[in-house]
């Protein structure tokens, strides 16, 4: 603690390294979590309807986030220690797995390179702080959710509950900025908000518009952030999901939307990204639009 006392940069160097390592174990959760959910509901769906002759997932089939060993997704070849380096062993393989010489999905050095410069970022910016080890949390487990989001148009409760919770824990614990009393009415009125417009949405077009999971992500970006902030983050989250709609449509060429019709884009990885803005850079956002409404 004194080097960093002495060398201030060592922290966010020290900050981005450890990003490097976290990012790697970011993408098991990401590949391994929505496997793990749907053994875990084949394996209570046969215990609770036994009727149904349903077989229980073998075990095989169950997975954890540390068994089995980092493997290759092509030819399941376990993955040498000293080719699991964090985004350098991606970058000397040439993308490509050692063993198949099939090509590794550039999602891999991209949550690690992301985790890296977000957590430089948040050590820069927090300094050393619990409030600033909480803004880690916040940034690791949302990297994960809009990953999962964009691959599976998923947003698991094992990620955004535990959000809500600790928001209000730090708030309680006065480790946040943030007075409980927002941050409580922060997570009811970012759940709320959305709640209300997927009704709204689905009472006049019979279509379901989102998902309950971005209910609940919102809710814990309420529970960070305070409801005084959650107009910028939706007016954030939907502009960042255009973009990001468009720039998907324009990676799959539009062949998706040709052969069927409408087609879904995660909303998750928008609020993750206008949520960490918010966290970082909130208060200067709010007052420099506050600034230009009042025309000072």
């Amino acid at each position: 603690m004194d080097a960093f006392l002495i060398y201030p940069w060592l922290f966010p160097v020290f900050a981005s390294l450890f990003g490097l390592i976290i990012g790697s174990f970011l993408n098991v959760v990401i590949y391994r979590l929505p496997q793990m959910m749907v053994t875990n509901w084949k394996q209570e769906f046969a215990e609770a309807f036994p009727e149904y002759d349903i077989p229980a997932p073998t075990r095989k089939e169950q997975i954890s986030l540390s068994l089995p060993a980092s493997f290759c997704p092509h030819c399941h070849h376990r993955i040498r220690i000293w080719h699991n380096i964090p985004l350098f062993s991606w970058l000397l393989l040439g993308g490509k797995c050692a063993d198949c010489g099939e090509r590794i999905s550039i999602q891999y050095p991209l949550v690690e390179l992301v985790t890296a410069l977000a957590s430089c970022i948040i050590a820069i910016h927090g300094g050393m702080t619990y409030y600033t080890l909480a803004l880690l949390i916040f940034t690791y487990i949302s990297i994960a959710a809009a990953c999962i989001d964009l691959n599976q148009m998923l947003l698991p409760d094992n990620l955004t509950i535990p959000l809500i919770w600790l928001g209000l824990l730090l708030s309680l614990t006065h480790i946040s900025p943030l007075p409980l009393s927002d941050a409580v009415i922060g997570a009811i009125a970012g759940y709320l908000s959305l709640w209300s417009i997927y009704w709204i949405f689905k009472l006049l077009t019979k279509k379901e518009g989102m998902g309950y999971g971005d209910f609940k992500y919102l809710a814990a970006i309420g529970a960070w952030l305070g409801w005084q902030t959650l107009p910028m983050v939706i007016l954030l989250s939907s502009v960042i999901g255009i973009i990001l709609g468009v720039t998907l449509l324009l990676i799959r060429k539009q062949v998706l939307i040709r052969k069927q019709g409408n087609q879904a884009f995660p909303f998750g990885p928008s609020l993750a990204i206008a949520g960490w803005i918010g966290l970082i850079w909130g208060a200067p956002i709010m007052s420099w639009y506050t600034s230009i409404a009042l025309g000072v």
